[in-house]
């Protein structure tokens, strides 16, 4: 299928239509009459200008934004706001909005989920904020309906947070970068580069959002096209979808590794903030006369088919005729793929669950800000509308993606429908996205639509011998194998999709529930604590030498925040530091905490004055590489080794719990993502990079000497000195990405923290 097609080298778009590769430049002057450049071009994309606009820099290759809203989610703005505070917090200067979507079960741990939602209440009326309390919406679509607007930029603790085909460039990052913002600062980054996603065509019926975004995954993720970019939406095809429609499109452009995304906007742009009372946040976004891009995805619409994600990644791809078609043989892969998570054969069987009919699915779910959406949920309803989802394993479970929209389904009798078929009615909530809903059991299938699938994503514990395999779907190809009794079926099977009346928005859940104190802070009113919800601990600045203990060594080609730090049952930590810490590693490494800690244990006693006598060896070693070395200027911490760390959830966490533990950095040949690397340096670990072979184990140790004063200086390349049995056994040579000046000086002081109080 050549539904998606990756240009080699730059793009200019002239008139918002036609695509010219860089290197025919000179026909463009035939187009237009003008002679043009890549660098006056660039300035020609949607993307540059809104960049610009929220600039404050002075200088348009290196940007310094200011953002207009915030938002976070109930396991991230407790440790947000606790920062802030600690930084010296007093008002939110702009809107931020906490929603409480994802710990909204409240189902584990006693009270600490109700307890932080108590804390977000009291915090919107301490700091001047926007509450949105459980069940009401989850995150993304709560900003979608209310905040997002044309030619604005939102940032969001959470990876997901995209708005782009509302005109909002909307970037997801941990939580030391909103703290940033509360306390008046900016978000630094290089100017980054900005690719056309060419949309051409329009879908088959039977297509939905997920189709169209899994297609584009699969094309771009493994080879890196956008990471770290600006995903431009641009071309005919735009006018083809709905705006809620785009909506479940562009909220997967994070599974890219995109920086953030940006759609032309158009008459149904506008007619759908109309439809939502915010009728003056529309604004006409489209490229210049003539645009440049640094590449371009073009997609034919038309050609693309009903896609399925299997496990274990979102850009893992197929057609489901293709899937069907050769099942033993993609199911084999998966399969072996399984045993090598799970570190033992037989982990999961998908073959055994072929016969004649097809493939049998036990479960399927769609939820969130990429399934929950109106659209989806009202085709799904017809597709199901007088069927039976089956009296066997299979179950259906659907969670509109806001009471609004929940209320509108209602009322035009898709809810009824679904839950006549034998469908599970759910409320607004993320957890089928992270496993703290709808686990599936042991060795099942899951198809969902919602936004990823990685290892343990939804809830399994290889290392207890737990594994489920979920796949991504778009939500008619789930209602269609709901029809037919759980057989993975597609979505062309059936001619049921079109027909989609008007979404009647009613903001009255909102009005009624929703407390928005923006602006009208009250010092007066306490923050209201719970016993789980814990300050940061103290750190330390950055010693003039670095002693590293190795307490994790990953090879796997990627590693995910999941991984570094478990989601699902450990969300209710998440506002205990030290509590959720120990939780770090523990579906990849389980050994880490343990050793984490020891090496903590082993720099407390240095603080003390002395060489610990466990490791004088090692000392010793490194003092046949700086003669100085002792007790006062050589700081012990723990370092993770890892290929390609960082990939999915934007949770600050999967580097705050390494840094309260007492590790000191990363060891990484690329960072999966900018937003995981900007972690590690506001907790202020070193983000070390390095191409040579990891020539190290668990237990020994890397010496950084001069470590302080080079990170002071500007210096990007260091010399890590493995010591092995007391002896320096061999050099790696280190490196650090380009590193701003405030970034230096978090790192240098420990922490953003102690930044924010030295400052």
């Amino acid at each position: 299928m050549d539904a998606v097609k990756l240009y080699e080298g730059g793009v200019y778009l002239v008139d918002g239509e036609t695509v010219v590769p860089a290197n025919e430049v000179e026909a463009i002057k035939g187009m237009t009459g003008e002679e043009v450049n890549a660098e006056s071009a660039r300035k020609g994309t949607i993307a540059y200008r809104i960049m610009q606009d929220h600039n404050t820099s002075g200088d348009a290759a290196n940007l310094k934004i200011k953002f207009d809203a915030l938002t976070s989610h109930d396991i991230t703005y407790v440790g947000i706001v606790q920062t802030a505070k600690a930084s010296g917090l007093t008002k939110f200067p702009i809107p931020y909005v906490l929603t409480c979507c994802h710990n909204s079960l409240c189902a584990v741990g006693g009270t600490i989920n109700e307890d932080d939602h108590l804390f977000g209440l009291s915090a919107a009326k301490h700091y001047g904020g926007i509450y949105v309390p459980p069940h009401i919406a989850v995150i993304h679509q709560y900003m979608r309906e209310m905040m997002a607007g044309g030619g604005k930029m939102i940032l969001g603790s959470d990876s997901h947070t995209r708005y782009g085909a509302l005109g909002t460039m909307a970037i997801g990052e941990g939580g030391g970068e909103l703290v940033k913002q509360l306390l008046g600062q900016t978000y630094d980054v290089a100017t980054p580069e900005v690719i056309a996603i060419y949309l051409e065509g329009e879908p088959a019926p039977y297509v939905g959002p997920q189709d169209i975004a899994l297609a584009i995954i699969g094309a771009v993720y493994e080879c890196g096209y956008v990471k770290n970019k600006v995903m431009e939406f641009v071309g005919p095809g735009v006018a083809s979808m709905t705006t809620d429609y785009r909506n479940g499109v562009d909220v997967m452009t994070t599974e890219t590794t995109c920086l953030s995304s940006i759609w032309r906007t158009d008459a149904d742009t506008q007619k759908f903030l109309a439809d939502h009372g915010r009728a003056d946040d529309f604004r006409q976004l489209d490229p210049e006369k003539v645009a440049y891009y640094d590449g371009c995805v073009r997609v034919d619409l038309s050609k693309i088919r009903p896609m399925i994600a299997l496990p274990f990644h979102p850009s893992n791809v197929f057609t489901i005729d293709e899937l069907n078609g050769n099942l033993d043989e993609i199911l084999a892969s998966v399969e072996a793929h399984a045993d090598e998570i799970a570190g033992r054969a037989g982990s999961l069987d998908l073959r055994g669950k072929v016969d004649a009919a097809g493939l049998h699915v036990q479960q399927g779910t769609i939820a969130g800000c990429a399934g929950g959406n109106y659209t989806n949920v009202i085709e799904a309803a017809h597709a199901l509308r007088g069927k039976s989802c089956g009296d066997g394993a299979f179950n259906l479970s659907v969670y509109p993606s806001s009471q609004p929209v929940f209320a509108d389904l209602v009322k035009k009798g898709a809810i009824f429908d679904l839950m006549q078929a034998g469908a599970i009615i759910r409320t607004a909530f993320c957890g089928p996205c992270f496993g703290a809903g709808d686990t599936p059991a042991n060795n099942t299938l899951s198809i969902r639509h919602t936004t990823r699938n990685f290892p343990n994503r939804e809830g399994s514990k290889p290392g207890q011998g737990q594994m489920a395999a979920v796949a991504l779907m778009d939500a008619r190809s789930i209602a269609a194998t709901a029809a037919n009794g759980g057989v993975l079926t597609s979505a062309e099977t059936l001619d049921c999709w079109g027909d989609v009346p008007e979404h009647e928005f009613d903001a009255s859940s909102y009005d009624h529930r929703v407390f928005n104190g923006f602006s009208e802070a009250k010092e007066e009113e306490p923050l209201c604590y719970g016993p789980n919800i814990k300050d940061w601990p103290e750190m330390e600045a950055l010693g003039e030498n670095a002693l590293l203990q190795v307490c994790s060594k990953i090879l796997d080609p990627v590693t995910t925040t999941d991984e570094l730090i478990p989601s699902g049952e450990t969300s209710s930590y998440r506002s205990n530091p030290l509590g959720l810490a120990e939780f770090a590693l523990s579906r990849r490494d389980p050994a880490y905490v343990g050793r984490a800690k020891d090496t903590a244990a082993l720099e407390a006693e240095r603080k003390e004055g002395a060489v610990p006598a466990a490791i004088a060896d090692v000392y010793e070693a490194a003092r046949t590489v700086v003669p100085e070395v002792d007790a006062s200027n050589t700081e012990i911490g723990s370092m993770v080794y890892a290929i390609k760390p960082g990939d999915g959830s934007a949770r600050e966490q999967a580097a705050s719990c390494q840094r309260v533990l007492g590790g000191l950095a990363n060891i990484c040949e690329q960072y999966a993502t900018k937003r995981y690397r900007s972690n590690v340096i506001n907790w202020g670990m070193l983000p070390f990079q390095s191409d040579d072979e990891p020539a190290f184990e668990p237990g020994d140790w890397i010496f950084v000497p001069g470590v302080r004063e080079a990170v002071a200086t500007g210096k990007s390349e260091f010399i890590g000195h493995i010591i092995r049995d007391g002896k320096v056994t061999g050099t790696m040579a280190l490196y650090t990405a380009p590193l701003t000046d405030d970034e230096r000086q978090i790192i240098l002081d420990g922490c953003l923290i102690n930044y924010n109080r030295h400052n």
